[in-house]
């Protein structure tokens, strides 16, 4: 067996120059250099996680040695919920919160609250999500929905308990999973979506149970590729479960109908079950596949990214990000604090020349032209 070699290289504090432009007040409507509009903004709270899955932050690197942010060096609420602010008047309409695992970040309720109250550009209040391991869900969930958290995604990559256990790399059981996702559902914390990252001869024998289970309860699950985000998760093409194959698999114990779309941007290719007359049954429910290896969907991607130290990401694959919290805070050279319209206008200069495009690069490229991409860790910005 080859060895496994993982790259050691901390991208987190460097940072692209933040462009100062003057830009008309935000309209609501804010495209980049592909026509692609702003609509989603995914915000990471912490670096910090208590699962130690291979495929984002495997123990190897993410050991007892290893040097998280300082808590001075993370965004406050209040920051955190300024810049939301500011990118909702450029059109962002859903905030989903990340980590790590956000859970973890002291008092998020808090933040939550100062969300909620925050309104688009067309008045409208906005999505609020939280993708979360559920640890920490079941003691969480009703805080969250009574702070105005509207619905959480679950991380979920097996049923089998020993399969699991491997998985998450902390000995932790998959009982107390599912204990969380019937406290959101009780909650109401829903519609909830489960999503399993799906590694070839790892648990991809997890597909069919995982299917069985949450088939009919109103959860919707989607299995997403192995992706190679990052550098320290050793991925390799061979370990990607094509979405094709897994569709295949489902259809050999379950009738699908192919979905539309439920919003521009969306990620997932949705089937629902059918029931004994060959249609669409709602009670039945539906499943997702998630295909960021082998079918790009970078045609209509809306999402930003911002680190939980105030980094703006244009891309999941991208190496390094746009200092925002320099503008928050000011200099240490004396530059002080930027104004809101200051920083709409840093945002807008941003996004409009943005061009991002990696997993269009990655299928048209021999794999080793890829492989020395610099690309920043999933637990930095979140999935």
């Amino acid at each position: 067996m080859a060895q496994r070699i993982i790259p050691l290289v901390d991208h987190r504090t460097a940072a692209l120059p933040t462009p100062h432009a003057a830009v008309p007040s935000p309209a609501g409507t804010l495209v980049d250099a592909r026509g692609r509009p702003l609509r989603d903004l995914r915000i990471s709270v912490t670096d910090r996680c208590n699962f130690r899955c291979s495929y984002c932050m495997p123990k190897e690197v993410f050991d007892s040695q290893y040097a998280y942010l300082p808590h001075s060096a993370l965004l406050r609420f209040e920051e955190i919920a300024r810049l939301a602010r500011l990118f909702m008047a450029h059109g962002v309409r859903k905030l989903r919160l990340t980590g790590g695992e956000p859970l973890l970040r002291k008092d998020i309720e808090t933040l939550i609250e100062q969300l909620a109250a925050l309104r688009t550009a067309d008045g409208q209040p906005p999505e609020i999500t939280l993708t979360t391991n559920a640890a920490l869900l079941t003691r969480k969930a009703q805080a969250l929905k009574d702070a105005g958290l509207n619905r959480v995604t679950v991380s979920l990559d097996g049923l089998d308990d020993t399969v699991f256990r491997r998985m998450n790399d902390v000995d932790f059981p998959v009982a107390q999973v599912l204990a969380g996702i019937e406290a959101a559902q009780t909650a109401g914390l829903t519609p909830i979506k489960v999503n399993m990252v799906v590694k070839r001869g790892t648990n991809d024998a997890q597909i069919l149970p995982m299917a069985r289970h949450f088939r009919g309860s109103g959860v919707v699950l989607r299995f997403i590729e192995y992706m190679d985000v990052g550098a320290t998760n050793g991925w390799r093409m061979d370990e990607v479960l094509p979405s094709a194959d897994v569709i295949r698999l489902l259809q050999t114990k379950f009738s699908l109908v192919p979905l539309q779309a439920s919003a521009p941007g969306e990620t997932a290719e949705r089937w629902s079950y059918a029931g004994a007359d060959g249609l669409h049954d709602p009670a039945l429910g539906e499943i997702g596949v998630i295909s960021s290896v082998t079918q790009a969907f970078c045609g209509d991607c809306n999402r930003a990214r911002l680190s939980m130290d105030g980094k703006l990401f244009l891309c999941l694959f991208a190496g390094q990000g746009y200092d925002l919290r320099a503008l928050l805070r000011g200099s240490d050279g004396g530059r002080p604090p930027a104004t809101d319209a200051d920083i709409e206008a840093a945002i807008a200069a941003i996004w409009q020349g943005r061009t991002d495009h990696y997993s269009e690069l990655r299928a048209s490229l021999p794999p080793e032209a890829t492989e020395g991409m610099r690309r920043v860790e999933m637990s930095y910005i979140g999935g």
